[in-house]
């Protein structure tokens, strides 16, 4: 296969850190760079499909996190589908289709070793970065190993019609348990009940924390058994004051806070409720569970050859639009999960 030259990179990189504040479109800088030339071991890389995700807010702050933040001037994070278009080592040939880290930009220079080769022809390429990549495999190794769900059990998840709560009500419900989901708006809890079949929604829009525990208490009278928390903030309250005995809390994902990382984060402290039901929480995140990345592929695809999980995806066109798509997914946009369809794949 031959490849037409291309001489110019276009990239995104962090411009100004979002200090206790929402993010805006002049944290970032659209730049062109020359495309990078690969060494031995190394691969030139194509960016086709870009996944956006929530934790990338957490990297353009320097609050101490589990990683180290993206650096001013640098091409902000993110894992890609990407194309080889060059190779300089054995493993990998012009053609190859990948999951990459390439971050926000065209073309990129990744060493061949620790690539992950994907096949568009089993599955759409889009779905690696999500139904089959890190938000299904959050949503499965969370749910599964640390809420281990039982039949009859109730399960709440928020952000349900986000990339990783729409599968992890999927699994609950194959589980035999029922499922109860918290999204922002009509349109997206018609989406987690009418299509995805969970048996009730919640809008937690325009609702206090009370409003939220009411709802909570008409829906599940006996408590819920697992929560999968995406969000935190007074979601989190209304659940944790809406514990059965011996729930099991997941936390995945923080998003009403990460716009005051910087600031200590205080509300109600639930160590009594703990204590009382006898609950445990824990903290979840996907990479610790790589190398069990076959187990999950195996059961993903049969359930989605099988018609068992559906799944929606939100895409943006063009690498220039990722700026924008990232704002909307913070600010609860995005219906499924959210990418970026950069280009398209060679044709062979």
């Amino acid at each position: 296969m031959e490849f037409a030259a291309v001489q110019v990179n276009h990239r995104i990189t962090l411009a100004a850190r979002p200090v206790n504040r929402p993010v805006q479109p002049s944290d970032f800088r659209h730049e062109e760079a020359p495309v990078p030339v690969p060494s031995t071991g190394e691969v030139l890389l194509r960016t086709l499909y870009l996944s956006l995700d929530p934790y990338m807010r957490g990297r353009m702050s320097e609050a101490k996190s589990y990683a180290q933040p993206v650096q001013i001037g640098e091409v902000m994070i993110g894992e890609a589908v990407a194309e080889v278009v060059t190779s300089n080592d054995p493993s990998l040939q012009p053609g190859d289709t990948v999951l990459a880290r390439t971050g926000w930009q065209e073309y990129a220079v990744m060493p061949a070793k620790g690539l992950i080769k994907v096949d568009g022809t089993k599955a759409p390429l889009s779905h690696y970065l999500g139904v089959l990549g890190m938000p299904g495999m959050t949503g499965y190794f969370a749910l599964l190993d640390i809420g281990k769900p039982k039949p009859g059990q109730t399960v709440l998840v928020s952000a349900a019609a986000g990339a990783v709560g729409q599968v992890v009500g999927q699994i609950a419900k194959l589980k035999g348990c029922q499922v109860i989901g918290i999204a922002g708006g009509p349109e997206k809890c018609a989406y987690v009940t009418d299509e995805l079949g969970f048996d009730a929604a919640i809008d937690y829009r325009g609702k206090d924390t009370a409003a939220l525990v009411a709802e909570l208490a008409r829906l599940a009278p006996g408590g819920i058994d697992v929560f999968f928390d995406n969000v935190g903030g007074i979601i989190h309250d209304a659940a944790m004051s809406s514990l059965a005995l011996n729930a099991r809390i997941i936390i995945c994902g923080a998003v009403a806070i990460y716009d005051k990382l910087e600031s200590q984060d205080t509300g109600a402290r639930w160590m009594r409720q703990i204590l009382a039901k006898r609950a445990r929480m824990e903290g979840f995140l996907v990479f610790d569970y790589d190398h069990r990345r076959a187990e999950f592929l195996a059961d993903m695809t049969a359930w989605l050859r099988g018609g068992l999980i559906r799944y929606r995806e939100d895409v943006a066109e063009g690498l220039a639009k990722t700026p924008e798509a990232f704002i909307g997914l913070l600010a609860g946009k995005n219906l499924g999960k959210q990418l970026i369809h950069v280009a398209s794949p060679s044709v062979r």
